[in-house]
C-alpha cells in the first residue's frame, strides 16, 4: 500500500566513526558487511564521501544543517549550535513528517535561549531541534544499561566499565568478550526500539526516523562471534611514518596531538598510557575488534531491513546510511579522529530510493560531502530548495545523472581550540580563533592550511596516498601550493554565510532568497 500523498518513509542511519574504506561493498580485503552491501545493490554507493569536520558534534552539525563549519560554527564537542540555523528535522516537520530520534545527535543547545541554571547546558549531548525523541541513548547509555538489568545482566558497572571484558584478568588488549551477548549490544537494543516503534505506525502514513548508532565507536570490545571474526594478522598495511617519533616530528600539531590527545583509556577502559605505546600486535588486535564491531552493527542493519520488509514498507522507504566521521585505526600511530588525514574523514554513504531505480546498484566516484545530506533530504521529501546551503542535492546521481559543474574536490575543517581549559591555546601561544585548519582534497593533491601560522601541508596523493611526505616547502611544488591556497580562499569567499546575502530589499519588498528563522 503506497503512502498517503505519495511521500516516502525516510530512514536516516548514522553509524558513529565508520571508515569509508571498511565495508566489503567498496572492496575492503577483510571486512564483510553483507547487509550494507545488500543496500548498496538496491541504491547508490558514494565512494568518495567525506565528513565536514570532527569530532562528533562538529561533524553532525555539517550533516544536519547543510552548512560547513565556517558557517554553522560548531567547533568542538560542546560548542552550542546557533538556534537560527535550519536543520533536517525542522525541514521535515514543515512538510508534515514527525521526525523521530533513536540514539543521539550530539547537538549542544543555544545557551542564549536558556536560563543559566538549565540542566540542558551541562552536556553537549543535546537533541537537534525538531526531533521527537523516542529513545535517547547518549554516551552514558543508561537506557540500555537498565534494559540489560531487566534481562538479568549485571550492568551496575555503568559506562564505560560495562565495556570491559567479563574476564577481569584478560590482557589490556584482547578479544575477550563483555558481559553482554550479541543480541544485547547497544546496537541491538536501539534496533529493537526502532522496530517496536515501526510496528506502531499507521499503514500508509509516511514516517521519518533517524537511527543513530554509537557503534563502531570505542570502547573497542564486541561479543562473540564478532570478537574472533577477524584475524589481527590480516588487513592492509598501516599508513604512517617509520616511527612514532618521526610522526610527531613531522608537524607541530601532530607532536601536540600525539602527546596530549591519544590516551589509551579513551579507547580501552582501564588502560593506562598513550596509544603510541601499544605494539604492532596491540594495534592489530584493536583493529580486528573494530572490524568485528562493524560486522556487529551490520547484522543489526540486516535486522532493520527485514523488519521494514515484514511491515510491508520497504518499497515506500528511502534509506540513507552514513557516518558522522571516521576512525584513524592505527594509521599515523593514532586512534580516534581529528587533524587532516583521510582516515578521520572518509566515510560511507549509501542512498536507496525505491522511486528512482535507474541507478540502483551503481557507485559514484565524484566527491560528495556531509553538507550534501540536508539538501538531498529536502529534494527527496519534496521540501523547498534552500540555496544558501553549502551542500548540493545528490538526487541527480540517484537517477544515473551527473550534475553540471559538480565539485572536483572534498573540503573539511578541524578546530582544535580548548575554550573551557585553554590548554591548546597555552601550548601554541595562540588565541582560540587561530586554532583551526582547512583542507581541500582532490584526487591527486591534498592541501592543509592553518589559520594561526602553523606550517601548511601539501601531499602528492598520486605517489604518496599515505600522506607521509609534506611537499609544502618543496620549490617544485610551490605553484601547486599557491593554487590550492587560492582555491581555499575562493571557496571561503563563495561560501560565507548566505542566509541573507541572497536577498535584497527593493521598492517591491524583499526579493531573492532568505533563510527564515525556525
Amino acid at each position: 500500500m503506497a503512502n498517503k500523498g505519495g511521500r516516502p518513509n525516510i530512514l536516516l542511519i548514522t553509524c558513529d566513526q565508520w571508515r569509508g574504506d571498511s565495508l566489503s561493498a567498496v572492496g575492503h580485503p577483510v571486512v564483510k558487511t553483507p547487509n550494507t552491501d545488500a543496500l548498496a545493490r538496491e541504491g547508490v554507493l558514494f565512494r568518495r564521501h567525506y565528513a565536514g569536520a570532527a569530532p562528533c558534534s562538529p561533524a553532525r552539525a555539517c550533516l544536519y544543517t547543510g552548512l560547513h563549519q565556517a558557517n554553522n560554527r560548531v567547533c568542538r564537542n560542546g560548542t552550542p549550535m546557533d538556534d537560527r540555523h535550519d536543520n533536517i528535522a525542522r525541514a521535515a516537520r514543515r512538510v508534515g513528517y514527525d521526525p523521530t530520534l533513536f540514539g543521539y545527535t550530539d547537538v549542544s543547545p543555544d545557551p542564549r535561549n536558556r536560563a543559566p541554571g538549565d540542566p540542558f547546558l551541562r552536556t553537549y549531548e543535546g537533541v537537534l531541534p525538531g526531533f521527537t525523541t523516542r529513545q535517547l541513548l547518549p554516551e552514558h547509555q543508561k537506557a540500555w544499561l537498565s534494559w540489560l538489568a531487566a534481562r538479568g545482566i549485571d550492568s551496575s558497572a555503568g559506562f564505560p566499565d560495562i565495556h570491559r571484558p567479563a574476564d577481569r584478568d584478560a590482557p589490556e588488549v584482547s578479544n575477550a568478550v563483555p558481559v553482554y551477548a550479541k543480541d544485547e549490544t547497544p546496537a541491538a537494543f536501539l534496533a529493537g526500539e526502532f522496530l517496536r516503534w515501526l510496528g506502531e505506525q499507521d499503514a500508509g502514513e509516511p514516517w521519518f526516523a533517524h537511527v543513530s548508532f554509537l557503534s563502531p565507536h570505542p570502547p573497542f570490545i564486541v561479543p562473540a562471534p564478532f570478537n574472533t571474526m577477524y584475524d589481527p594478522a590480516e588487513g592492509p598495511a598501516y599508513r604512517r611514518a617509520a616511527s612514532l617519533q618521526d610522526e610527531a616530528a613531522s608537524h607541530p600539531f601532530l607532536a601536540y596531538h600525539l602527546a596530549h590527545h591519544q590516551k589509551k583509556s579513551s579507547f580501552v577502559p582501564g588502560a593506562s598510557g598513550k596509544v603510541g605505546d601499544w605494539s604492532e600486535e596491540g594495534f592489530r588486535t584493536i583493529r580486528a575488534l573494530y572490524y568485528g564491531m562493524i560486522s556487529e552493527v551490520d547484522s543489526q542493519l540486516g535486522r532493520i531491513w527485514q523488519g521494514i520488509r515484514a511491515a510491508g514498507a520497504w518499497d515506500d522507504t528511502v534509506v540513507i546510511l552514513t557516518s558522522d566521521h571516521a576512525e584513524m585505526m592505527g594509521d599515523h600511530f593514532m586512534l580516534g579522529k581529528g587533524g587532516w588525514f583521510d582516515g578521520s574523514y572518509h566515510i560511507p554513504l549509501i542512498i536507496r530510493d525505491p522511486r528512482r531505480g535507474r541507478a540502483a546498484g551503481t557507485a559514484v566516484d565524484r566527491f560528495s560531502e556531509a553538507v550534501d545530506i540536508m539538501p538531498t533530504l529536502l529534494d527527496l521529501i519534496g521540501a523547498p530548495a534552500q540555496p544558501h546551503l553549502d551542500g548540493r542535492s545528490l538526487g541527480p546521481f540517484l537517477d544515473g545523472e551527473t550534475p553540471a559543474s559538480w565539485r572536483d574536490a572534498a573540503h573539511w575543517a578541524y578546530d582544535f581550540r580548548s575554550v573551557a581549559e585553554g590548554a591548546t591555546e597555552a601550548h601554541f601561544g595562540l588565541g582560540s580563533r587561530a586554532l583551526n585548519l582547512a583542507v581541500i582534497r582532490t584526487e591527486m593533491v591534498k592541501y592543509v592550511h592553518f589559520a594561526g601560522g602553523l606550517p601548511p601541508l601539501l601531499y602528492d596523493l598520486a605517489n604518496d596516498p599515505g600522506e607521509t611526505r609534506n611537499l609544502a616547502d618543496d620549490p617544485a611544488w610551490l605553484p601547486v601550493r599557491l593554487e590550492f591556497a587560492e582555491r581555499l580562499l575562493a571557496l571561503r569567499a563563495e561560501q560565507l554565510d548566505q542566509s541573507l546575502a541572497l536577498s535584497e530589499l527593493t521598492d517591491a519588498g524583499a526579493v531573492g532568497h532568505f533563510a527564515r528563522l525556525p
